[in-house]
């Protein structure tokens, strides 16, 4: 974690330039030209200079201090002029590193969405069935709720995710359709199947058969919908085993259909 003293006399000096435009217009001015230079430098890997170095460290304390906002308050209340006071930077400062909430909440959504998609994908290239990338969404989900509830749990009042967020979301369920199209390649399509077969831009262009389709979005519906109680603590006091009910939901959506 960068030192607090150094961030405020730091991240100060390198909103200098545009503190005054900042101060009038809420931060913005500065702000639009601050978050893609700084998410620019964030891709870059091996050639940063120390100027970059040091707005990433900047930016990942500012997202942990988010993380820690949302785990105390919600996603709703995240507040970046917050975030600001706890490190003891000025708000124009810090609105050098993020445009502003929506910027953040994107960049906290990405994190968690790439981090997800990268676990299933490195489990369905070892050849892992439904089943198997059941289990890494479970174990990704209970190793952080508040990331899990962040990206599948109640909206952000007045958020929208760009594109760019759909298309991460989007190689989880590629993963998961791929497995079900392996595990019952000749399954009989069901009534709501011939239905997706016309209602799959959801899909993309992955080439999945209809069953395949209803098979991916039982699982997908079912198991979230295990994991968000779960998390949310509803099973708490009903004195049995979640991880054996979600077993349970496994063995179930992958029998034969027919």
């Amino acid at each position: 974690m960068v030192d607090k003293t150094g961030v405020a006399g730091a991240a100060d000096t390198d909103a200098a330039a545009g503190a005054d435009a900042d101060a009038k217009s809420g931060g913005k001015a500065g702000a639009k030209t601050g978050g893609k230079t700084g998410a620019k430098s964030d891709a870059k890997a091996g050639a940063a200079t120390p100027r970059e170095r040091y707005r990433a460290q900047v930016r990942a304390e500012i997202k942990e201090h988010a993380w820690k906002q949302i785990a105390e308050a919600g996603a709703s209340a995240l507040s970046l002029n917050a975030i600001a006071k706890q490190m003891g930077v000025s708000g124009p400062a810090l609105y050098r590193y993020f445009a502003g909430r929506d910027e953040l909440i994107t960049e906290l959504i990405r994190d968690a969405y790439r981090s997800l998609a990268d676990a299933v994908h490195a489990a369905a290239v070892t050849g892992a069935d439904p089943a198997g990338l059941a289990h890494v969404l479970r174990d990704w989900a209970l190793a952080d709720p508040h990331r899990y509830f962040l990206i599948y749990g109640t909206p952000v009042p007045g958020y929208h995710a760009p594109d760019e967020i759909t298309g991460i979301s989007s190689e989880i369920m590629a993963d998961l359709l791929t497995a079900c199209a392996a595990l019952e390649p000749d399954a009989p399509a069901t009534p709501f199947a011939a239905h997706l077969a016309g209602h799959r831009d959801w899909a993309g262009d992955h080439p999945a058969p209809p069953a395949a389709l209803h098979r991916a979005l039982t699982f997908w519906t079912r198991l979230h919908g295990v994991l968000s109680l779960e998390l949310a603590g509803h099973f708490t006091g009903m004195a049995f085993d979640p991880a054996l009910l979600y077993e349970a939901e496994i063995d179930d959506l992958r029998a034969p259909r027919g």
